[in-house]
């Protein structure tokens, strides 16, 4: 009897991670990975730097503030980059500025001249880098893997985020009690050095300028007219204001709630810290497997609305037992949020105006500042667990009536005609 012969086929990457097929893909990845790690661990050890060295809720605050007002400053300049400059350039410049700013401060914390100040400083640097350069790293994912793979790899590039978003943090917190604040700094700049040395490598089809005005301000205005009149556009920008003004402000006082509420010490609150991010790892995973994704609007409003409920236990948990799991589960919301996004401006904006939607996103996300500053009031006015709960509560409310008065949301997605001509690379 002749045996059936075994016919060899070439076998792709797993459904979760078929974005890795395009080797562009593949170098874009890491290197995100890397910047979202550096960044990760320096906002935790600067605001835990100016905790120790200050013991001041308002200080430690104040990080959070500096390295989130450049998105509200550069947000829409970030956009116009990204229908205007040439990617690889952008990404390699923008990480260089941060790699010689990591390498100055650990200069300055090995020879003991760094003072609390040199934190807000670092805080700018990179959150100037993140609003020059976020938005062309959301469109490059576009125009390496098109329409009908974008949303698998935003995805895993918010798995990405997600894990520097837990490990960061953590991995922060062990070195500082090992080491200091100058071996995170030695760790940041590695980070550097590998992600410059990628994106060294990678490549990007060139950008193409659409024919619309050239004058800076103007494609500004273009920009935010453009999302104005589009319904689901106009309700993302509503949702990521909401978000940035009442929920990722808790971020910056996880410290202070760590030592103060929790009582504990830098590894066990660079857990805490991490905690949204293990959350968040495991809802990106959940997108990045699922196939023929209609409602993006649902699952975009249904995660920012658990992540803020889930922020409410966190505000008047006294035990560190449970404050885990619930930013762990907020941290799964929160995928949610950022997954669809993205997504859901690269769906339905037209390719011309992709990189002007992004930008107006980020002026939305640059709101954070805002919300940043009143919850160090309420803080310092009260408390810091009272500050998180009424952000909670009034953050619930208003994603409610965001639901129900714009119904756009609500809807199957409807791709834009003009928003799937690029081609997978």
């Amino acid at each position: 009897m002749t045996a059936t012969p075994r016919i060899n086929k070439k076998r792709g990457p797993p459904r979760t991670f078929r974005a890795f097929s395009n080797p562009n893909y593949r170098l874009l990845w890491p290197a995100n990975l890397l910047s979202y790690m550096a960044r990760w661990m320096q906002m935790f050890a600067l605001g835990w730097f100016v905790l120790v060295r200050t013991d001041s809720p308002w200080l430690v605050v104040m990080v959070g503030f500096a390295g989130t007002a450049p998105m509200l400053l550069l947000g829409l300049f970030g956009g116009y980059l990204a229908d205007s400059f040439p990617r690889q350039r952008l990404f390699v410049f923008t990480q260089l500025a941060c790699l010689g700013a990591a390498m100055g401060m650990t200069v300055l914390l090995a020879s003991g001249a760094a003072d609390y100040r040199y934190a807000y400083l670092m805080a700018l640097v990179l959150g100037g880098a993140w609003a020059l350069d976020m938005p062309s790293r959301r469109s490059a994912i576009h125009d390496l893997l098109g329409a009908a793979g974008v949303t698998n790899g935003l995805a895993l590039d918010t798995m990405g985020m997600s894990a520097s978003r837990m490990l960061g943090p953590a991995l922060a917190g062990v070195i500082i009690s090992v080491w200091d604040f100058q071996g995170v700094y030695v760790a940041v700049t590695v980070c550097y050095l590998v992600e410059v040395a990628l994106l060294a490598r990678f490549q990007v089809r060139g950008v193409q300028r659409d024919s619309g005005p050239s004058n800076f301000l103007t494609n500004l205005l273009v920009g935010v007219r453009y999302v104005r009149g589009n319904p689901t556009l106009r309700a993302v920008v509503m949702v990521t204001i909401t978000m940035n003004l009442v929920l990722f402000p808790y971020m910056h006082l996880v410290p202070v709630v760590a030592r103060e509420v929790l009582n504990t010490g830098a590894v066990l609150a660079g857990v805490l810290q991490g905690a949204s991010g293990f959350g968040a790892l495991v809802g990106a995973a959940f997108v990045a497997s699922a196939t023929n994704i209609r409602n993006h609007g649902r699952i975009y409003i249904a995660g920012s609305i658990l992540s803020l409920v889930t922020l409410l236990v966190f505000a008047v948990s006294r035990w560190y037992a449970l404050s885990l799991p619930a930013l762990v589960v907020l941290g799964f919301g929160t995928a949610g949020f950022s997954t669809m996004q993205a997504t859901l401006i690269m769906l339905v904006a037209e390719r011309e105006m992709r990189g002007k939607a992004l930008g107006v996103v980020t002026i939305a996300i640059g709101t954070g500042p805002l919300g940043t500053l009143s919850l160090a009031a309420i803080t310092t006015a009260v408390s810091a667990p009272f500050a998180l709960g009424l952000n909670a509560i009034a953050g619930t409310v208003a994603l409610l009536v965001i639901g129900l008065t714009m119904r756009s949301l609500a809807r199957p997605t409807v791709e834009s005609e003009g928003a799937g001509r690029t081609a997978p690379q």
